[in-house]
């Protein structure tokens, strides 16, 4: 895979999005910045990150075969390639928070943003923006962000866990195709954070409640078992689930 490194930059998926626009990409391509000047989260959260300390980055995959209706499979190996790799790292107890952060005990370790490049109705690429924190060893105002050196007490090289990741990525999508899909969906489910237990979860309109996380539907949604011995489904912008 050809990896781009810049020192400083606003946002990595943005500098992927205009170059995709630009050179037609067709080839796996990362790019990493030791700054991220504007870099996001899930529903436009900022990424909080001291330069150098982190590890910063987005990746490029093309993808051939998927339907648009089937893109949260893409979300699926992408946090299985994270943990994956992270599991090579001996990081303890590591789970995913749905949609696809990753935390180890119940400390985000990890974060991730997906944008789809569609192309007449079909998922053509994606560009996936993630933010690890490998060792940063305070996070002012995140009481559940954690880094692998507060976790493992030992310092990495950003280079190390970089090429360790994107080993993963690129074999966890060599093997995204339909016929997985129902192993997939398995094993991220087998991992999900909170599942089978009774959380507290917040709407849209701000109302909390409690329910127990059952499973995710084909198309990525949580689906949540409420008071009433019903089972709900909820999207990314309906529902949040406390830690």
């Amino acid at each position: 895979m050809d990896i781009i490194k810049v020192d400083a930059i606003a946002s990595t998926n943005t500098f992927l999005r205009e170059l995709n626009r630009e050179k037609h990409l067709v080839d796996p391509v990362c790019v990493l910045a030791l700054e991220q000047l504007a870099g996001k989260g899930q529903m436009g959260t900022v990424w909080q990150s001291n330069p150098g300390e982190n590890l910063t980055c987005s990746v490029f995959m093309p993808v051939t075969g998927l339907n648009l209706v089937d893109q949260f499979y893409v979300s699926i190996s992408t946090s299985l390639a994270i943990c994956d790799m992270l599991h090579s790292l001996m990081v303890p107890k590591l789970s995913i928070k749905w949609p696809n952060d990753i935390l180890s005990d119940r400390f985000k370790i990890c974060g991730v943003l997906i944008e789809n490049i569609v192309k007449n109705g079909r998922l053509t690429g994606v560009i996936i923006g993630i933010g690890i924190n490998i060792n940063q060893m305070s996070f002012e105002n995140l009481p559940q962000a954690r880094s692998l050196k507060q976790i493992l007490g030992k310092s990495f090289t950003i280079d190390e866990v970089l090429y360790a990741l994107l080993s993963r990525i690129e074999k966890r999508f060599s093997e995204l195709h339909c016929s997985v899909f129902e192993r997939l969906k398995s094993e991220y489910e087998r991992n999900l954070f909170r599942k089978n237990k009774p959380s507290t979860f917040v709407d849209a309109k701000g109302d909390s409640f409690v329910g127990i996380i059952q499973s995710i539907t084909d198309q990525g949604k949580l689906q949540v078992l409420l008071e009433d011995e019903v089972i709900s489904d909820y999207g990314l912008k309906e529902i949040t689930l406390l830690y």
